[in-house]
């Protein structure tokens, strides 16, 4: 089921296989049924659409997020965040059945690819209400570097997806809130306002299993992480962090802040 979604290119037909998929998932586990975790091979790189063209991130073109075109190119940016993030999940689900986990995990990401799923499409929606569409403009060609980077290791899949991607779009989301309540686009304010709320959990899922991968191993995580971490992320961490927010998903201040420039 991961596979199938990873190997379909459409990104509203990629959302709704996802959807799908999740519904089975969870409704076999409510009747006391849950589905067999089988043994695949996901690709090395997830289908894509023909468009967006992916470029070298210092070849996206900047554009002022003021303006309506502005607003329009972030909106775009976050769908194509979004769509990477249903493969993201989806593939943590496929890579690494080899290590044996609790179904509490495959929970947790299911139910978090369904949550990226429906903020694709909310983005998508965005997009189409302001006469654009997802793919109408370049796109980060950079996005699955961190899946290709850490496709031989959990832990560090965990460290760097949820807890230094994801968590940075808690640090982030506020300022593009603000963007749009100022503009008075309630739709994308409310499709924002949704994510924001959401994906507090996905980074939590990622605090969650990656120190319960460590209480299993008998290794502290902070050190563990911060040896992943500079392993497989290219840079430094940037603040200004939402210290709240991460501490609501279980990430404290001495996880990130050492890996900063000033590194205090």
């Amino acid at each position: 089921m991961a596979v199938e979604v990873l190997t379909t290119a459409d990104g509203r037909a990629k959302a709704a296989l996802g959807r799908a998929h999740a519904a089975t998932w969870f409704a076999a586990r409510a009747a006391g049924q849950p589905l067999t975790i089988g043994h695949a091979t996901p690709p090395d790189q997830p289908a894509r659409p023909a468009q967006p063209e992916l470029l070298n991130p210092r070849d996206v073109p900047r554009r002022r997020p003021g303006s309506p075109l502005g607003r329009i190119a972030l909106l775009h940016a976050v769908a194509h965040i979004e769509l990477n993030a249903v493969d993201l999940h989806w593939d943590i689900i496929a890579r690494f059945t080899h290590q044996p986990m609790p179904l509490g995990f495959y929970d947790d990401w299911v139910k978090a690819a369904d949550e990226e799923a429906k903020h694709f499409n909310l983005m998508a929606d965005c997009l189409e209400a302001l006469g654009s569409h997802y793919g109408a403009m370049p796109a980060h060609a950079g996005m699955w570097r961190a899946a290709e980077d850490t496709a031989g290791d959990l832990h560090g899949r965990l460290a760097v997806v949820p807890m230094v991607l994801e968590a940075r779009g808690l640090d982030v989301t506020p300022g593009m809130i603000d963007i749009f309540r100022a503009a008075g686009d309630t739709q994308a304010l409310a499709a924002l306002e949704v994510i924001y709320a959401e994906e507090v959990a996905h980074v939590a899922y990622g605090s969650k299993w990656f120190n319960w991968l460590c209480g299993r191993d008998g290794t502290d995580p902070k050190d563990v992480f911060h040896a992943l971490v500079r392993r497989y992320f290219h840079g430094t961490l940037k603040p200004p962090f939402n210290e709240a927010k991460r501490a609501d998903a279980g990430l404290p201040p001495d996880f990130y802040w050492p890996l900063t420039e000033t590194g205090t």
